[in-house]
């Protein structure tokens, strides 16, 4: 029976329970499923061509076994196969494809095969997050036949291409703009097509990256700006339905008297507002003034798919127990790894979690899934063991960021050392050494790449100069790997970019002083104080 169907015949208390009764488990029941279905996984991918390749000989027979014996995996493990699709080697047989990007990669795509069995894992826990969206309470949700869904994602073959298409055989959702017209638009077109679409029909789900989200909310501001460029004309004015005219004009008085600008909460009353991505805290708050519903935060992945979702209180993500089985490395023991490649991190299970400690996220992926105790390359917070709000009783965490050797601005660019690196290479500048790091802005915390770069002595002629070479070529960069880079700064509101050049020393006489070299990738933000406290230093006995 259909999600449709269900509702049709008002079996709400059903649905509840089958889309969203994971919520009531205690910890002990939730690790009974994730240890039955990581044996089901387990049996199909050691036995499969790829599980025996990565096992090298050995067979685990228990759940135990197989997190001793099966190492830690990356993307690498899998690139032979997966680029070129070889189905014969897989656990089980996929049925769609999708892609990423692979920072820092020798190849500029990831792919990820997803089965049957993965899909209808898939579809369901979509179809709870927006039940979260929209839910008041324990039992509460409003979804509706023909709601209509303002879509501010990427189409296939990303992930998020699956959520029309999942959707699409379980109920009647229409899109804005249709799904078969947004495959042929760009980003900042399929999010204007909606918006005017949404003019005409309204909205009642929305669901983007923060900082999509954010971008597309303030376009509102331009209905204010008629006659200017961007502005709202008289004719887009007359493509909107009566009702949303006579809203739009009695929103605009209101607005008048009020001395504010035009908002969405203004012209449309959301049933769910749903996130997804990386720097989602950055926008939130702005997004609920903007909308007059707080977003709920999903978290996905291409290799892992849907993963978790925040309940009507919005104060922290669960792990679906049947998308993957979940491991944590502690952030020391990541740390320790991240110094010295050839430390092993240790793992912990669901069960075995901390509140308040910081974990990067390590999951096999059940139904025939490839992947198994994959680095993702995600970190999460746990933030509780239960919850008196929500009344849970396993645990729950937070979204922090990318791992560190990765810096991810707003979900668009993926920047690894190798990256920035090459971009180094191709500006024939003489870099002596740099580091760089996600920053964020004192007003609005919006998140930025920083570098600081040092150039070798007989290079800097002036460090202006320097700047604006280093900031052009890697501008180029991010454009040649995102398409949609050049809508970041839109989206941002700010350059993503900027860099510091240090005078010629630096990094020695932080070396010298303290004894430690710095990580190229996100360093310690108190250690780049300290670096850039050395520059300074360095100018006062200039002075002197």
């Amino acid at each position: 029976m259909t999600f449709e169907e269900k509702l049709v015949n008002q079996e709400y208390d059903r649905i509840w329970q089958e889309y969203c009764g994971f919520l009531d488990l205690d910890m002990d029941s939730y690790m009974k499923i994730q240890k039955r279905l990581l044996a089901e996984q387990m049996r199909l991918w050691c036995s499969s061509p790829i599980g025996k390749k990565i096992l090298r000989g050995r067979n685990p027979g228990t759940v135990e076994e197989f997190r001793s014996m099966v190492p830690l995996t990356t993307y690498d493990d899998y690139a032979d196969v997966l680029l070129l699709k070889k189905e014969d080697m897989l656990p089980d047989k996929p049925i769609i494809w999708i892609q990423t990007t692979w920072e820092g990669g020798k190849h500029p795509i990831k792919v990820a095969p997803y089965t049957r069995g993965m899909l209808e894992t898939f579809k369901n826990n979509i179809i709870t997050c927006l039940m979260m969206a929209t839910s008041k309470g324990r039992g509460s949700f409003d979804i509706d036949i023909g709601d209509t869904f303002l879509y501010g994602l990427a189409p296939l073959p990303y992930i998020t291409g699956l959520i029309p298409l999942g959707l699409s055989d379980q109920f009647h959702m229409e899109f804005l703009p249709p799904v078969k017209e947004a495959v042929d638009m760009t980003f900042s077109e399929r999010n204007k097509r909606g918006f005017m679409m949404g003019l005409s029909k309204g909205i009642d789900f929305f669901f983007g990256m923060g900082s999509v989200a954010y971008y597309v909310s303030m376009s509102v501001a331009s209905l204010s700006e008629s006659g200017r460029k961007g502005g709202f004309s008289l004719k887009k004015l007359f493509s909107m339905s009566p009702s949303m005219t006579l809203k739009y004009i009695r929103a605009k008085k209101q607005c008048r008297i009020e001395e504010r600008p035009l908002m969405p909460k203004d012209l449309f009353k959301l049933k769910g507002f749903l996130c997804a991505g990386t720097d989602n805290r950055c926008y939130k708050d702005d997004l609920e003034e903007l909308w007059g519903v707080r977003p709920v935060e999903v978290f996905a992945g291409t290799e892992p798919s849907f993963v978790g979702t925040e309940t009507w209180n919005r104060n922290g993500l669960y792990f679906f127990p049947d998308a993957c089985f979940y491991e944590f490395i502690p952030e020391e023991e990541m740390y320790h790894n991240l110094d010295d490649p050839s430390y092993v991190p240790r793992t912990v299970c669901m069960d075995e979690v901390v509140p308040g400690e910081v974990y990067e996220l390590v999951p096999t992926v059940l139904r025939g899934g490839a992947f198994a105790r994959y680095r993702v390359g995600d970190m999460y917070r746990c933030l509780g063991l239960a919850s008196k709000d929500d009344e849970t009783r396993i645990p729950r965490f937070e979204y922090i960021d990318r791992v560190p050797d990765i810096i991810d601005i707003a979900g668009f660019t993926r920047i690894s050392e190798n990256s920035i690196q090459n971009v180094i290479g191709l500006s024939g500048l003489e870099v002596e050494d740099w580091v760089a790091l996600k920053e964020f802005t004192a007003d609005k915390g919006r998140p930025f790449l920083h570098m600081y770069v040092e150039m070798s002595p007989g290079s800097v002629v002036n460090r202006a100069v320097s700047r604006e070479l280093l900031k052009e070529h890697l501008t180029i960069y991010f454009k040649y790997v995102d398409q949609d880079y050049h809508d970041l700064k839109r989206i941002l509101g700010m350059d993503p970019l900027e860099v510091t050049i240090l005078r010629c020393g630096t990094f020695k006489g932080y070396k010298d002083k303290t004894g430690k070299r710095l990580r190229h990738i996100n360093p310690s933000i108190h250690d780049v104080q300290d670096l850039v406290k050395m520059q300074e230093l360095f100018d006062r006995q200039r002075r002197y």
